[in-house]
């Protein structure tokens, strides 16, 4: 085996070490994934029946409106019931990472993790998932991590690189970044495949970014 071999092969070893040590420091604080109910893919359309069933009971239309509980005293309680089950709920994400944010708390009371750590599962569980890692970086951006932001929506147009959402939310977060040549480049990917909203172009223009 010659020197290259060797080298490559060290480093293959080498990454695959610190992923499973990430993994494992990851579970240590945020839990692993197994629940006796699950977990289950929430965008697997086989399990349409337990996802009805699940929502009937933790994520009411109070639940997602933060009004309050429904089978738990508190909304976290629901929310992070149906986040076992479902670790890539993205609705329950989104309203865990607004009840957060919305009780200035990274636990809200009742949950068992952090709203960090809801994601983080649900990026372990399913890391291909686009939609989890736009909510993620979304939150990420609503508590000032914005280089941690970006790296999740780089995932996400990696996963899905012709989502028009992604490349206009990249557009703002260089944007935010001053990086605006990527600014630009993000912004007419989107624009070219008709999306709607001109806000980005807008800020550009008014920049004199805009070519």
């Amino acid at each position: 085996m010659n020197i290259q071999k060797i080298k490559f092969l060290s480093i293959a070893v080498g990454l695959i070490f610190l992923l499973n040590a990430k993994i494992l420091f990851a579970s240590s604080i945020c839990g692993d994934l197994w629940h006796p109910n699950g977990p289950f893919d929430y965008t697997d359309p086989n399990i349409a029946h337990t996802l009805k069933m699940v929502e009937a009971h933790h994520f009411t239309r109070q639940v997602e409106q933060l009004i309050g509980g429904e089978s738990t005293a508190f909304i976290g309680g629901d929310l992070a019931f149906i986040l076992a089950v479902f670790p890539n709920h993205h609705r329950a994400l989104n309203a865990m990472s607004r009840l957060s944010l919305r009780d200035k708390t990274p636990k809200p009371e009742g949950a068992r993790y952090s709203a960090l750590c809801y994601f983080d599962r649900a990026v372990r569980f399913k890391p291909n998932d686009a939609m989890v890692r736009s909510i993620y970086s979304n939150h990420l951006l609503r508590i000032n991590k914005v280089d941690l932001a970006l790296e999740q929506l780089l995932f996400a147009v990696d996963i899905e690189p012709e989502n028009p959402t992604i490349h206009y939310n990249l557009g703002l977060l260089y944007l935010k970044k001053k990086d605006y040549d990527k600014a630009v480049y993000f912004a007419k990917k989107a624009y070219a495949q008709n999306f709607p909203l001109p806000g980005l172009k807008k800020q550009l223009i008014a920049l004199g970014k805009w070519r």
